[in-house]
């Protein structure tokens, strides 16, 4: 692994053990003050302040026990692309207990050593079947995602 492989996956492995622990402040560390973490549930967050309130304003008031596992981080110092596993236990109505997983690639606009933009990649409608929420709902859902 080069060098800037190994700083970006250091970088965001921070970024994603305060996310696991609720540290929204840690994980926002982890960003430019105008970066920008665009969620695949929750949409797109810009600066720090914003990004650790979605860390714990939605991510924890919905879930718990969150697993973040990363795999196969690349970097050449500008862009950082990695593999992921990622899962938690939901928290919301309806579906509270169950453990719902998807694997994904995170990919990052870097700068100055910091995540200038995050966005992620991964298959929703499945995430949602799991959780139980109705096919109604995913539809819904799947067409909103569709239109932006």
């Amino acid at each position: 692994m080069n060098a800037e492989s190994q700083r970006f996956e250091a970088l965001l492995g921070a970024m994603t053990r305060a996310v696991c622990a609720g540290d929204g402040k840690g994980a926002a560390a982890c960003f430019t003050p105008e970066g920008v973490y665009h969620d695949g549930f929750y949409g797109e967050f810009t600066g720090r302040e914003a990004i650790a309130r979605m860390v714990t304003d939605l991510f924890h008031r919905d879930a718990r026990d969150f697993e973040w596992r990363l795999l196969d981080a690349l970097s050449d110092g500008r862009v950082g692309f990695a593999r992921y596993e990622f899962s938690y236990i939901s928290k919301i109505a309806g579906s509270e207990g169950r453990r719902a997983g998807f694997t994904g690639i995170s990919h990052c606009a870097l700068q100055g050593g910091l995540i200038r933009r995050y966005g992620e990649e991964f298959d929703r409608a499945p995430v949602l079947a799991r959780l139980g929420f109705s096919d109604e709902r995913i539809l819904k859902s799947v067409r909103r995602w569709a239109a932006k």
